[in-house]
């Protein structure tokens, strides 16, 4: 489920923005959606560990992971003189935001119980 929140998410913000995701955007539309993705990734982490119900965080781990190969799988399998800043952010910055949201859920679980 937190892939198709994140995955689902990247979706639905390039559709709406008519931007295709391989190739160049503007600086504010590129700041705006590495926000939005970062966001997503952190919270398809959180609920992957509500789902989980692990006391560790390998539900993040494996979502980031699921999150890290599919950007380097993009970036190996590129045809062409494609844009990378998407598969660049969510190797760098979203697959860690999935660990972090996982471990904010597992945090928030620890204080309370």
């Amino acid at each position: 489920m937190g892939d198709v929140i994140f995955a689902g998410s990247a979706v639905v913000l390039f559709r709406i923005a008519g931007i295709d995701p391989h190739s160049m955007a503007s600086p504010t539309f590129i700041g705006f959606s590495v926000l939005y993705g970062i966001m997503f990734a952190a919270l398809g982490g959180f609920v992957a560990g509500i789902i989980g119900r692990r006391p560790d965080v390998i539900c993040g781990i494996l979502l980031a992971a699921i999150i890290a190969l599919g950007a380097i799988t993009a970036l190996i399998t590129r045809t062409g003189p494609d844009a990378i800043w998407t598969q660049s952010a969510a190797l760098i910055l979203m697959a860690p935001a999935a660990l972090v949201g996982d471990w904010i859920r597992k945090s928030r679980k620890a204080r309370a119980g």
